[in-house]
């Protein structure tokens, strides 16, 4: 979607249908897509759209932050939650479906604001991941615009471009950090931390759109660009190497280190294996 005038009727579908609901929570979770639809909803709806982000240790830090300033910046009617789903055990559990867990807890807090209709941020790219959260937006009727107007990634970081939000159109992808524990690791906050500050400070070394360290049960693994990787020098690779596991020691967790090429959901055990779901 890179013609003006498709991005103009793409925006107009999504324009029309805020209209149409008129009243609406959003949730943000700091990623472009929620942070996008949430600029959208407010210009329509101005404070009919309640704009809101739930604080959790799963919520990397940077984008608790860049939704606050959003917020400031464009007064937007918003709110901050405490998310809940540490309370879950079965979400603590870290099972395969954690996801629908956290995300249920999401839909019942932001449901309970009797804001209008709950919307999301999921676009249809999405729809061909495996994504057991949207198990929960179905049971909760939670909707999701860019689902209903056929809007994927590229058109809305087209439209971020459109809208000249810099900060915004190339934006790496931020999953949340429970999502770096392999399953059936026990999720805990001192953990999340640690991801999130070692993901924090990989980025002040090195110039990756993908960094993620990763929690396993064979030891704690640095995944970055496969360009990136491969660019290290031997003084890089040992630098990091010896600071991520010193970070880790002062978390209490004491493992090896490997170094591995960005691999998307590469936290997943069995996925294919223990779990059949249709986005039908």
């Amino acid at each position: 979607m890179n013609n003006s005038d498709d991005i103009q009727q793409t925006i107009k579908k999504l324009q029309t249908w805020f209209e149409r609901i008129g009243r609406c929570t959003v949730a943000v979770s700091g990623g472009i897509d929620s942070m996008l639809l949430a600029y959208i909803s407010q210009q329509c709806l101005g404070d009919n759209a309640l704009i809101v982000h739930a604080a959790s240790p799963a919520v990397p830090g940077a984008d608790g932050a860049r939704v606050r300033d959003y917020a400031q910046r464009y007064r937007w009617n918003y709110r901050q939650i405490a998310s809940g789903e540490a309370r879950d055990e079965d979400y603590n559990r870290n099972p395969v479906n954690r996801c629908y867990y956290c995300k249920s807890s999401l839909y019942v807090n932001l449901r309970g604001l009797q804001h209008g209709q709950v919307i999301t941020g999921t676009n249809m790219d999405d729809l061909g991941d495996y994504r057991p959260g949207l198990i929960a937006a179905h049971e909760q009727q939670i909707q999701h615009p860019y689902v209903e107007c056929h809007v994927n990634k590229a058109g809305i970081r087209a439209i971020a471009r459109y809208f000249e939000l810099r900060d915004l159109q190339d934006l790496p992808a931020s999953p949340c950090l429970a999502s770096r524990v392999e399953t059936g690791i026990r999720i805990n906050p001192e953990q999340l931390n640690l991801i999130d500050r070692v993901e924090t400070w990989v980025r002040q070394q090195v110039a990756a759109d993908a960094v993620r360290f990763r929690i396993r049960q064979s030891g704690m693994v640095l995944e970055l660009d496969a360009q990136v990787l491969a660019a290290l020098t031997a003084t890089q690779h040992e630098m990091l190497s010896e600071q991520i596991v010193e970070m880790a020691k002062q978390s209490g967790l004491r493992a090896s280190l490997e170094f591995a090429a960005y691999q998307r959901g590469s936290a997943f055990v069995g996925v294919k294996d223990t779990v059949s779901y249709s986005h039908a």
